[in-house]
């Protein structure tokens, strides 16, 4: 049986300030439909959701809903009323006879997985327990039509996987945008894909939108080829002249030129498409291999265990994922890490050659008087230098999705999401020898975590990153650290998929090993059931380290032979000194590449 239409919007034309955002916009939403948003940053989804609701009137076409039907939202800003308690803002827009006790144990059902009080008060809570508010208010009304907007912000793995399940489980239709690519996979039946203007449509869920896409930017790649044969052939009929200015000839240069405009114009919009932000890594002097490293470390606050007789050694190059609960001790860690707290007992080494770059999801180093401008360049300028290339900085703010006329305007005017790509700038222009990213998605939008995968993958430090985002882990980190809380600590090779499966393992009723987190070895991390392949971009390190290293040892052997002349350094001693400095360096190097290969190469032994 065919589901019913609960809405649609036909041949729509929708402007902003005078300019279109859609035309000709037409979608369906279907009971039961379980559909995802994606798009670039500005591509219209929040103008789209406000259509869905009535909010955004059409300046054309037709929006039609079926009688009946309930709209229900995720709130982003809640207006807050001294006193009032979370459950009388989950129950503010529901009339009384639909206070039933069906909904009550729903509104039960949904706070203790969400972590959230009922009688706690909305003015005392945190950001990330509001919005755990509003998520629960969304869910318990069930509506017809639920509009999902970021609901995975703030949300611990547990938490977030609930919630999988709970919309698996919806009765009503929903509509979501989030950055959390495996979320969308796990949730979604349809696709619907804001490209420049237009919706298109993709009929399977978001685990087959990259081909689906892939195919259809393929497609028109091929037609801005032929058409641009076609202009070419124009072009040379129009060299020859028009002969005797006959009106079909006339008409026809007239139509060659609207076409190259209009080719000029396609091509562009899909060049700008599919730019891509290219960076460059950047090497990082040190001779030791170990850059910091925790012995026996007790950590408690009362009664609350921490680390328990924690051990962990961090080499150089590492890259590692952290997850866990709230209030589990991921903070702690960082904090015991970079030294700005002391352990109860035990010892936290620290290379002294390791510098830190910290990344910190509360944004403190962040002044909100100073310009965006000013927060890149402090010391004054234009420009400012990003991983060793100098770059004016309205060009760097572009890398992240902002407009350079908005380069003077003062911190405090960005909304969270934007704050949070003002930071990453600023940290990731020149990161230090060990970066540390605490939760650095949340509330940004797909095209600022592609940018900044794309830097981390070219980032050659070592690299610690706290995140709740599973696609994210899998394609940046190499080793994982599972706080499960009570101070149990556990360690694992690859990315979140691997501890995934590695956890399912355990968790069998045959397994009946006991959790002891003291000590983690992320080297001897517990065996586990392959996962199907590596991810795209791990592959591509392991397949190019190789010539990586055999570039590495060529070097090495050529400096050698320069300083076996006796007379260099007499003759010349800036090129002895700099042609030593770089074989030191080109050492170390070749010490890590080499030691990355093995670690790659187990990796994906361990998968074929």
């Amino acid at each position: 049986m065919a589901s019913r239409v609960l809405l649609s919007v036909q041949e729509a034309l929708v402007s902003f300030g005078g300019a279109p955002v859609f035309e000709n916009l037409t979608f369906h939403i279907l009971e039961g439909d379980r559909t995802c948003l994606v798009g670039k940053n500005g591509a219209g989804k929040s103008t789209l959701m406000n259509i869905i609701r009535g909010l955004k009137e059409l300046d054309d076409g037709e929006r039609w809903v079926l009688a009946g039907t309930t709209i229900g939202y995720l709130q982003q800003d809640i207006p807050l009323k001294a006193g009032q308690t979370v459950k009388d803002f989950i129950l503010e827009d529901l009339s009384e006879e639909n206070q039933t006790e069906a909904f009550t144990y729903r509104m039960e059902m949904v706070a203790e997985p969400l972590h959230i009080n009922l009688d706690d008060r909305m003015d005392q809570l945190s950001g990330g327990q509001m919005r755990r508010a509003a998520l629960a208010r969304a869910l318990v009304e069930e509506p017809d039509i639920l509009l999902l907007d970021e609901p995975t912000n703030h949300l611990d793995l547990d938490v977030i996987l609930w919630l999988e399940n709970y919309l698996k489980g919806y009765r009503g239709a929903f509509l979501c945008v989030s950055h959390d690519r495996k979320f969308l996979e796990n949730i979604s039946d349809k696709v619907f894909w804001l490209d420049r203007g237009s919706l298109r449509v993709c009929p399977r869920g978001y685990s087959y939108f990259e081909e689906w896409s892939g195919a259809l930017i393929e497609q028109e790649e091929r037609e801005l080829k032929n058409r641009e044969k076609m202009l070419e052939i124009e072009v040379e009929w129009a060299s020859r002249g028009v002969k005797a200015r006959r009106k079909r000839n006339v008409r026809r240069l007239s139509l060659m030129k609207e076409e190259r405009d209009r080719l000029k114009a396609d091509k562009s919009a899909f060049f700008k498409m599919m730019a891509k932000i290219e960076m460059e890594g950047g090497g990082f002097e040190g001779s030791s291999k170990i850059v910091a490293e925790f012995i026996k470390v007790h950590k408690s606050f009362e009664d609350k265990k921490i680390l328990d007789g924690f051990s962990l050694r961090i080499l150089r190059g590492d890259r590692i994922g952290i997850l866990g609960k709230n209030g589990s001790g991921k903070s702690t860690f960082l904090k015991l890490l970079i030294g700005e707290m002391d352990p109860d007992a035990g010892k936290v080494k620290r290379n002294k050659e390791i510098e830190f770059s910290y990344f910190d999801q509360s944004r403190s180093t962040l002044n909100p008087q100073d310009s965006l401008w000013r927060t890149l360049i402090p010391s004054g300028g234009d420009y400012l230098t990003v991983m060793g290339k100098t770059r004016h900085v309205c060009g760097y703010l572009k890398d992240f999705l902002f407009d350079p006329a908005t380069a003077r305007h003062s911190v405090s005017t960005l909304s969270g999401g934007q704050k949070n790509r003002l930071l990453l700038a600023k940290v990731l222009a020149d990161p230090k020898s060990f970066l540390i990213l605490d939760e650095p998605t949340n509330d940004l939008d797909m095209d600022t975590l592609d940018v900044l995968e794309e830097i981390l993958s070219a980032y050659q430090g070592t690299l610690i990153v706290v995140s709740h985002d599973r696609d994210f882990l899998d394609q940046t980190v190499s080793k994982i650290l599972a706080f499960e809380g009570d101070g149990v600590i556990e360690g694992y090779i690859g990315g979140y998929s691997d501890y995934l499966e590695a956890r399912v393992q355990k968790d069998k009723p045959q397994a009946t090993e006991e959790k002891t987190g003291k000590s983690v070895s992320l080297s001897d991390a517990p065996e586990k059931s392959a996962p199907k392949k590596m991810s795209y971009k791990l592959q591509y390190e392991l397949e190019h380290l190789l010539d990586k290293i055999a570039g590495l040892e060529k070097e090495i052997e050529d400096l050698s032979v320069v300083l076996e002349d006796a007379d260099l350094y007499s003759r010349n001693p800036s090129v002895f000194h700099a042609t030593s400095e770089r074989l030191e360096q080109a050492r170390v190097d070749l010490e890590a590449a080499e030691h990355r290969w093995l670690e790659l190469d187990e990796m994906s032994s361990s998968l074929n």
